[in-house]
């Protein structure tokens, strides 16, 4: 699986994956996420967006990476669901963790694919969340997100997990 940055051009249709990859959320009772608007087009190009193409040389899944207190966060990871459960999310994370830095994200606690997803993958709860994520937090509680359903991750650098 080719691994490479997002072209501009490309930044609409990653919108189309995170809508079809919400989906899984109405299945699993929350139709409030699946019914979230994506990403918006300002916020891709702000981000670094890295996209997995598939066989038909179109992207099948993207990461939405960025800088808060010195790590690198990931602010979306979405697999669109016709090629989801083939490691693709895991591979598009282990692109961005091969770096020096920790690695952060925020996510839902007990979403069977995501907090117990990423603890699979190495990642652990962050006990005292530092100041860039707790806005993130707060911002998406403004968003409608209980805070009692969320949690901070963070994947620490490959020489420190050693």
């Amino acid at each position: 699986m080719l691994i490479r940055l997002a072209q501009p051009a490309e930044l609409p249709y990653l919108q189309q994956i995170e809508i079809a990859s919400g989906e899984s959320f109405r299945d699993a009772g929350m139709p409030e996420i699946a019914d979230d608007d994506p990403l918006s087009l300002a916020d891709l190009a702000e981000h670094e967006v890295w996209v997995a193409i598939g066989a038909e040389g179109v992207p099948v899944a993207f990461i939405a990476i960025g800088d808060v207190d010195g790590a690198t966060h990931v602010h979306q990871v979405s697999v669109h669901p016709s090629h989801a459960r083939q490691g693709i999310g895991a591979a598009l994370i282990e692109h961005v963790t091969r770096g020096e830095r920790a690695v952060t994200l925020t996510t839902f606690r007990d979403v069977p694919w995501n907090a117990p997803y990423y603890e699979r993958l190495g990642f652990q709860a962050v006990a005292d969340v530092t100041p860039g994520l707790a806005e993130i937090m707060r911002e998406e509680a403004s968003r409608g997100l209980d805070p009692a359903t969320r949690v901070a991750m963070v994947l620490l650098p490959a020489q420190v997990r050693a």
